[in-house]
C-alpha cells in the first residue's frame, strides 16, 4: 500500500471528446489562447431522492431493448447472421483480417488506421495535439497556432516517443486462465489470477516475433480471457494537422453536441527500420464519394471502458455515491487551471496546461451527462428490465439458478454496505500519489513519506513535474475543502492539515512554506531533515487517512469483483457472445447507418457542410462583434477566410451514424462495407453519454469527420494535393 494508494473503486477518467485517458495524463485538446468561462463556486454535488424503484412512476412497462448493452463487437465474435439479417451483408473470413489489419491502437489512448500502401496514419487531431505541441517545442514553432503541412514526405517530422499498434492476433485462454485462479477468498482468487495472467504474458511474448507483445485481456468480467498479440511500430512522424482552432472548432460550447463543423484530423506516416515508409499488411483506401444518408457504416477502434453489465445496485450507487465525486472532483480542478490561464495568458506554461484545463473540461461535461442519464428514471427501469430478463432466464435453468442465484441480492447488498463510507469516499477521491491534481509539492511530499528512512531518490522528486506555484495551491486548496466538506472540521485528519484555517488560507500557508514547490529547491532539501516541512507534515496526515479507508474498502472491493464475475459468467452461460461484452481499449467492430435523430423541437441533419461551417463563423463571431477575435470558438483563421471563394461549400462537412462508441474510439476509421474510409469518429452527442451503461441508438450517435471534408481541405485549403493523389490513388505524389 505504500507509494501505490490508488483508489481503484473512484479512480477517475477523462475522457476527450470520445478519448479515454486517465487522469494522471489529461488529453491533448485545447486552443492557444483560451478565456475560460466562468465557473460556478466549489460545492458538492447533492444527491437526489432515492428512486422507489425501477417500477415506480408507472414505469412497469418499460422493457429492456436487445441492444441496450451496445453493438462493440470483438472481430472473433462477430454477429454475422445479425449482419445478413439487418443488412444483407455477411463480411468473410478476409474481410476480418484486412479490418484487423488496417485498424490500429494510437499510443495508449486513441484509435487510428493505415489509410495507403505507404504506411500514411489516420488519427484524431486532439489525439495528435501532443504530439503536435511536442514537434512545436523542438522546433520553437506554435504548430497548435499555425499547424503543421509537409510539402513532401523530406519534411516529415519524427515524433519521440510516439508509437502506434497492430492487432496480430487473437488467441483463447479462458481455461488456462481459470486453470490457475485458486485461493480461500476473494481477495486470493484476484491475486492468483493477475498473477497467473502476468505470467502467462510474459511467456508467450517470449515466444513470439521481434516487436511483438502479448496482452492477457479479461472479457465478461472474467467470463472470457483472450491473448491479443500486437506490433509495435515506433518510428511515426508527423505529416499533417491542421490549427487546433479547426481541430477543436467551437471549442467547449459545441463539444459533445451537434450539428458539428470540426476539422478534427491529422496523418501520420510509420517507416520501417530501414528508414524508409512502412508497407503495411493491410490499409483502408479513401472513398472519394463518401456515403448518402441510410447507408451502413462500420467504426473499426478501441473503445476505453463501459459499464452496461452493471447491476441496477451497482448504478444507483454511482448516482448517489461516485459519479457525483468525479463531477464534483473535475469540476473544481477544471477552475484551478481556468484560472490560471485567465490571468496568465502569455505565460509559456499556458499552451500545455491549457491541455489539460480542456481535458478537465471535457471530462466535467461528460460526467454531467453520464449522471443526468442516471437520475432518469426511465434509464434505470430499463437497465431494472433487463436485470429481470437475466433473472427469468436463469430461473429457468435450474442448474444455473443454483450456481448463480443469489448473485444480484449479494451485489446488492454489498453496494448497501458501501454507502456508510460515502463521505470519506468523496473526501479521498482520486487521492494518490503521483497525480498532477495533487499538485507538484503534495507529490514530492508524499514521495518524502514513503521513502525508506525519509530519503526519496532523485527519480521520485523529477516525476513530481514543477507546476506553476498558483495552481498547486489552488489544488491543495480544493483538496482541502473537499476533506472539510465531507468528513467536517472536527475530524482529526481536518484538523492536522487546516490547523483551524480556511482551505485557501491553509493552501497557501503550505505552498509558501514548503521548499518542494520547486525542482531546485526541492533537489537541494532532499537529503535534508523536512520533517517540519509543511507540505510533508499535510501528507503524513492524509497518506494514513486515506490508506486505512482504503484497507477498510479492500474486502468489499475484492468481494464485488469477484460477484461481477460470477454475473458476467452466468450471462455468459445463458447468452454466450451475443451480447457483446463491455469496453476494454480492445479492438471492436460496430455497425450503424448514417442517420439524424430528433432533439431540442427539431431534427439534427445527417450531415453538416462547408455553409454551415462558414454560418457558424459569420452568426457568432462576426455578428457579435468578435471577427478578429482569436479566442472566439468559432473563429476562422485567416487561411480559411481567404480559401473561401475556393471551397465547395456543399461538400459534406460533419455526420452522424448510429454506431456505439465511447472513450478511445476517438480516431477510429468509419468504413463501408468495402472497408473503405469514408470518415473518422471524433465525438459521440450528448444526448448519448448515459451510453457509458447503456446504448439506445434512437438518439446516441457517432458524431465523425466526412472524408469529403477531409480531402476538400487538404485540396482547397492546405494545398497539399500530394497527399490527396496518395489517400485516394494509392501511391505517393512526390
Amino acid at each position: 500500500m505504500r507509494s501505490a494508494l490508488l483508489l481503484a473503486t473512484l479512480a477517475v477518467t477523462v475522457t476527450a471528446c470520445s478519448t479515454s485517458r486517465d487522469a494522471t495524463t489529461p488529453p491533448p485538446m485545447a486552443q492557444q489562447t483560451v478565456t475560460p468561462a466562468p465557473m460556478p463556486p466549489a460545492m458538492a454535488t447533492p444527491a437526489p431522492p432515492a428512486m422507489a424503484g425501477p417500477m415506480a412512476a408507472g414505469l412497469d412497462t418499460v422493457r429492456a431493448g436487445r441492444f441496450d448493452n451496445g453493438r462493440m463487437f470483438t472481430l472473433d465474435d462477430a454477429p454475422l447472421d445479425y449482419f445478413r439479417e439487418t443488412y444483407n451483408f455477411r463480411p468473410n473470413a478476409d474481410w476480418f483480417t484486412r479490418a484487423r489489419l488496417g485498424a490500429l491502437r494510437f499510443a495508449t489512448y486513441c484509435s487510428a488506421s493505415f489509410v495507403s500502401p505507404e504506411g500514411l496514419i489516420l488519427t484524431n487531431h486532439h489525439c495528435a495535439r501532443e504530439s503536435v505541441t511536442q514537434v512545436g517545442g523542438e522546433r520553437g514553432q506554435d504548430l497548435n497556432r499555425d499547424g503543421f503541412y509537409a510539402q513532401s514526405r523530406a519534411e516529415e517530422v519524427p515524433v519521440g516517443g510516439l508509437f502506434v499498434e497492430q492487432l496480430i492476433s487473437i488467441e483463447d485462454v479462458t481455461e488456462r486462465v481459470n486453470a490457475t485462479t485458486t485461493g480461500a477468498d476473494a481477495a486470493a482468487r484476484q491475486t492468483a489470477r493477475a498473477a497467473a495472467i502476468r505470467t502467462m504474458q510474459d511467456e508467450m511474448t517470449a515466444t513470439v516475433g521481434e516487436g511483438q507483445r502479448v496482452q492477457i485481456v479479461t472479457l465478461y468480467s472474467g467470463g472470457q480471457y483472450k491473448a491479443y498479440t500486437y506490433k509495435r511500430y515506433g518510428d511515426i512522424r508527423l505529416v499533417f494537422a491542421p490549427e487546433t482552432q479547426m481541430g477543436y472548432f467551437g471549442g467547449d460550447p459545441d463539444n459533445f453536441t451537434y450539428p458539428r463543423y470540426s476539422l478534427d484530423f491529422s496523418l501520420f506516416r510509420a517507416y520501417g527500420p530501414d528508414g524508409q515508409p512502412l508497407r503495411p499488411d493491410g490499409y483502408f483506401p479513401f472513398e472519394p464519394e463518401g456515403t448518402t444518408a441510410g447507408e451502413l457504416v462500420f467504426v473499426l477502434g478501441n473503445p476505453g471502458s463501459t459499464t452496461r453489465l452493471q447491476t441496477v445496485s451497482q448504478l444507483e450507487y454511482r448516482r448517489d455515491i461516485s459519479d457525483p465525486a468525479r463531477l464534483d472532483y473535475v469540476t473544481n480542478r477544471e477552475r484551478v487551471f481556468g484560472d490560471f490561464i485567465a490571468a496568465n495568458p502569455t505565460d509559456p506554461r499556458t499552451p500545455e496546461l491549457t491541455d489539460t484545463y480542456f481535458g478537465l473540461g471535457n471530462s466535467r461535461k461528460a460526467f454531467t451527462g453520464r449522471l443526468s442519464g442516471l437520475r432518469d428514471p426511465y434509464v434505470l427501469a430499463r437497465r431494472g428490465a433487463a436485470e429481470r430478463d437475466v433473472q427469468q432466464a436463469l430461473a429457468a435453468r435450474p442448474d444455473l439458478q443454483r450456481q448463480y442465484g443469489d448473485v444480484f441480492s449479494q451485489i446488492s447488498a454489498n453496494r448497501a454496505a458501501a454507502r456508510p463510507t460515502a463521505a470519506q469516499a468523496r473526501a479521498y477521491f482520486g487521492l494518490g500519489p503521483g497525480s498532477p491534481y495533487n499538485g507538484t509539492a503534495l507529490n514530492r511530499a508524499f514521495s518524502v513519506v514513503t521513502a525508506t528512512g525519509g530519503q526519496p531518490t532523485a527519480e521520485a522528486f523529477d516525476r513530481a513535474e514543477d507546476q506553476p506555484v498558483e495552481i498547486q495551491q489552488g489544488l491543495l486548496a480544493v483538496r482541502f475543502q473537499d476533506l472539510l466538506t465531507n468528513l467536517g472540521p472536527t475530524d482529526p485528519t481536518v484538523v492536522a492539515v487546516l490547523g483551524g484555517q480556511s482551505p485557501e488560507v491553509a493552501a497557501a500557508r503550505v505552498i509558501e512554506g514548503t521548499r518542494l514547490a520547486a525542482k531546485e529547491s526541492a533537489e537541494a532539501a532532499r537529503t535534508t531533515d523536512l520533517t517540519a516541512d509543511p507540505a510533508v507534515v499535510v501528507a503524513r496526515a492524509l497518506l494514513p487517512a486515506a490508506q486505512a479507508y482504503s484497507a477498510s474498502q479492500q474486502e468489499a472491493g475484492a468481494e464485488l469483483n469477484e460477484l461481477t464475475t460470477r454475473l458476467a459468467r452466468a450471462r455468459f452461460d445463458l447468452y454466450g457472445t451475443s451480447i457483446p461484452p463491455d469496453a476494454t481499449f480492445t479492438l471492436r467492430l460496430t455497425d450503424g447507418v448514417v442517420k439524424g435523430y430528433d432533439y431540442n423541437g427539431t431534427t439534427a441533419p445527417p450531415y453538416t457542410t462547408f455553409y454551415g461551417l462558414y454560418d457558424r463563423y459569420y452568426s457568432q463571431c462576426v455578428a457579435t462583434g468578435r471577427a478578429t477575435d482569436t479566442t472566439c470558438p468559432w473563429y476562422l483563421p485567416q487561411r480559411w477566410q481567404d480559401a473561401r471563394q475556393n471551397i465547395t461549400l456543399s461538400t459534406p462537412f460533419d455526420f452522424v451514424a448510429t454506431a456505439d462508441i465511447i472513450g478511445g474510439n476517438s480516431g477510429s476509421p468509419v468504413v463501408n462495407r468495402d472497408l473503405e474510409v469514408i470518415g473518422i469518429a471524433f465525438d459521440g452527442n450528448i444526448e448519448g453519454l448515459p451510453g457509458d451503461y447503456i446504448f439506445d441508438d434512437t438518439v446516441n450517435r457517432t458524431v465523425s469527420l466526412d472524408v469529403r471534408a477531409m480531402l476538400e481541405s487538404l485540396h482547397s485549403v492546405y494545398r497539399l494535393d500530394w497527399l490527396v493523389r496518395e489517400l485516394t490513388a494509392g501511391r505517393m505524389g512526390n
